[in-house]
């Protein structure tokens, strides 16, 4: 590399370090120092290292690049507005409530992918698009992840990094700001850097230690990282917190803080007298290699429909992965992901029938959550992934920044609500859709029969948004003909009449605990209404206020879940406004035990005799 591009690179830093002052100022908050150690990496990644387009920052061909410790977004959009996409007047607009540059990135910038900032996620959600250039697209792009030093600490980062030691992600390029200084007081590893190091090469890295503030260094590591075959790399970049800021480099008690007028303005003076080219520095991304397909996600249809017996039993899960599997024929990028326990969620059928378009994340659900966003980026694949539903709310807070990404991945969940029986309560999710239905622009599918879950699948792989799919570990019986049409939002009424006196609202297999009351009650001469919701969110508010006015307003809600956040919260919130209704809400209201599931949910108020037993008792 010659003396003038080394020198430009460096101004470039520099510059960078002044932008950060100014957006953080203009503001009054956000991270200078956070970015300020940065500087140099964001230089040479973005002006020597990185192939991507200005014109298109997505590209299916370019290279993705993720800003883990997005709270130093400053010198993200400060490179973008060296690379001539952003303004400084642009910068300036920083966390204004009408500018699109927030404290922390969204993918409300046409130039960023996913949204970051809880930290400890982004290696995750790189490992996704760098399988996917790998292994799905098999195109040149690379991936280039900036986390923090702090962040490390998190668990998830070391579930991502053997991820990618595990399939062999050498297109990936991990690169660990150390500038020692958390948020509150040191990191615990401070610039032991040689434990960084062997920390990443026991999981498989090709680790390597550089001083972050030397561009020089710098180039050389990345350029030995295209070199690495069947690993990933980690740059472990020693650096200094405030880097270029007097008064301020590795100082206690500057994070999250702007510099203040005084500080502000001797950094500035201090940083320009270190640059020689002010610019137009004239360096521009080096080309793309456009070798990524091109391929069509949307309308994706059942390859064929259901096909199924009335009254016959199969489980719903089981479904899943025959819907899959109908899915995938459709269309070659479906991707199924699950965390160990496919052969119980039915995963696996999905894997037997497209071994390549399957990916194991074993016991390490936060990860996998993070690699489906990942792979769901720039629209590349249809994602689901599967889990049983209890262990997926150690993932609520990827699922979270899941929703604030605009990701489409698809939930699935199965063994739910003590139906399951024996396991026990740990395995039993008795609190999923509380957590699903609280995810901003999510749906939550909760099919009662292998047609109903065919559906939802179906529609789930078509929806923009995180959708949630509760699927049976006992088997429930077809109660759809195979030629029924669903919609999102839309519930079915199974049994009607004139005389109906209540209406029961059920779901899964409280559905068919209702049906079952229904035939007990009807022989004793009482009609009742019976409602499969399909989605508790959103519920069909409209439906179920009819079926109230033609009962005398009396509603009752069976639900295999906690009373907080489930069918019966949501029904009970869409008719809150309305008068002269009465909802009497049946959930499991204490942890269950072991059992047979049967026995279980009659122990715990949900079955078909005490569906009777309520109906009687409103009516008396």
């Amino acid at each position: 590399m010659d003396d003038k591009t080394v020198q430009t690179l460096r101004d470039i830093a520099n510059r960078m370090r002044i932008l950060c002052i100014d957006q953080t100022e203009a503001s009054k908050s956000g991270h200078p120092t956070s970015s300020a150690s940065a500087a140099e990496i964001m230089s040479v990644l973005f002006f020597h290292v990185m192939r991507y387009s200005i014109k298109f920052p997505r590209h299916p061909s370019s290279d993705r690049f993720v800003l883990s410790k997005g709270h130093a977004c400053p010198i993200l959009y400060a490179a973008w507005c060296e690379a001539g996409l952003l303004t400084k007047e642009h910068l300036l607009t920083l966390r204004k409530v009408d500018s699109e540059l927030e404290g922390h990135p969204t993918p409300r910038q046409n130039y960023i992918d996913v949204a970051t900032g809880s930290l400890g996620q982004g290696l995750s959600i790189a490992c996704g698009m760098a399988y996917c250039g790998k292994y799905i697209d098999k195109s040149s792009y690379r991936v280039y992840c900036v986390t923090g030093d702090g962040e490390s600490a998190e668990g998830s980062m070391w579930e991502a990094a053997a991820f990618a030691s595990h399939y062999k992600l050498d297109n990936l390029v991990c690169v660990v700001d150390v500038n020692r200084l958390g948020q509150s007081e040191a990191t615990a590893l401070g610039h032991l850097m040689d434990v960084y190091q062997k920390r990443f090469e026991s999981f498989g890295f090709n680790s390597v230690v550089v001083d972050g503030s030397s561009i020089e260094q710098l180039l050389k590591a990345f350029e030995g990282a295209t070199t690495v075959k069947d690993k990933p790399t980690c740059l472990l970049a020693k650096t200094l917190k405030g880097k270029g800021y007097p008064k301020v480099e590795d100082e206690l008690n500057w994070h999250g803080k702007p510099l203040g007028p005084d500080n502000a303005e001797a950094a500035r003076k201090a940083l320009t007298a270190l640059i020689k080219n002010p610019g137009p520095h004239g360096l521009t991304p080096k080309d793309i290699v456009d070798d990524a397909p091109e391929i069509k996600c949307s309308q994706i249809k059942l390859c064929e429909p259901p096909n199924y017996k009335m009254g016959d039993k199969i489980a719903t899960r089981k479904t899943y992965g025959d819907a899959l599997v109908k899915l995938g024929r459709s269309c070659e990028r479906v991707i199924a992901l699950d965390g160990d326990t496919k052969n119980s969620t039915f995963a696996l059928t999905y894997k037997n029938a497209f071994p390549n378009r399957f990916v194991e994340c074993f016991i390490a659900e936060q990860n996998m959550v993070g690699v489906g966003i990942g792979l769901g980026t720039r629209d590349r694949c249809v994602v689901f992934c599967s889990a049983f539903a209890c262990f997926l709310s150690r993932a609520f807070d990827q699922i979270r920044m899941g929703a604030i990404s605009q990701t489409k991945v698809n939930f699935v969940g199965s063994h739910a609500g003590c139906s399951i029986g024996e396991d026990g309560p740990s395995q039993m999710a008795l609190e999923d859709f509380a957590l699903f239905r609280s995810v901003a622009g999510s749906v939550c599918f909760y099919p009662s029969d292998a047609v109903s879950t065919e559906r939802a699948i179906e529609l789930a792989a078509n929806y923009s948004g995180i959708t949630f799919t509760r699927t049976s570990r006992p088997a429930t019986a077809v109660v759809y003909a195979n030629d029924e049409e669903f919609e999102i939002g839309k519930a079915k009424v199974l049994r009607k009449s004139d005389g109906d006196k209540v209406t029961v609202v059920g779901a899964g297999v409280t559905l068919q605990e209702a049906l079952a009351a229904y035939e007990t009650l009807k022989a004793e001469g009482i009609s009742v209404r019976v409602v499969d919701p399909f989605t508790l969110k959103p519920v069909d508010k409209a439906c179920l206020l009819e079926c109230a006015k033609a009962t005398g307003g009396r509603i009752i809600t069976v639900e295999d879940h906690y009373p907080e956040g489930g069918l019966g919260e949501a029904v009970a919130g869409a008719l809150s406004e309305e008068k002269g209704v009465c909802i009497h809400r049946m959930a499991v209201t204490e942890i269950p035990r072991s059992g047979p599931g049967s026995v279980l949910m009659d122990m715990f108020g949900i079955s078909a005799r005490c569906i009777v037993e309520a109906v009687k008792n409103m009516l008396s």
